[in-house]
């Protein structure tokens, strides 16, 4: 008995996703490359930005005496 011919596979399809995938990724490079407008400023007052951030509390403390390595 024969076995019936295998359809041919199109390289021509594979090779069209291929090419879109890598237009898709080169323009998502584009855009991230593309100036979108000015920087966003952090609304601070001159009292905000010199107040001290960082204290070292008890339970800050007790948290880096637990987890020392």
């Amino acid at each position: 008995m024969k076995t019936p011919p295998e359809p041919a596979r199109n390289p021509l399809q594979r090779r069209d996703i291929l090419k879109t995938l890598g237009l898709g990724a080169a323009g998502a490079a584009a855009a991230t490359v593309l100036p979108g407008g000015e920087e966003a400023q952090a609304m601070e007052s001159p009292q905000e930005q010199v107040k001290a951030r960082y204290r070292e509390t008890e339970h800050v403390k007790r948290f880096y005496a637990l987890n020392r390595l």
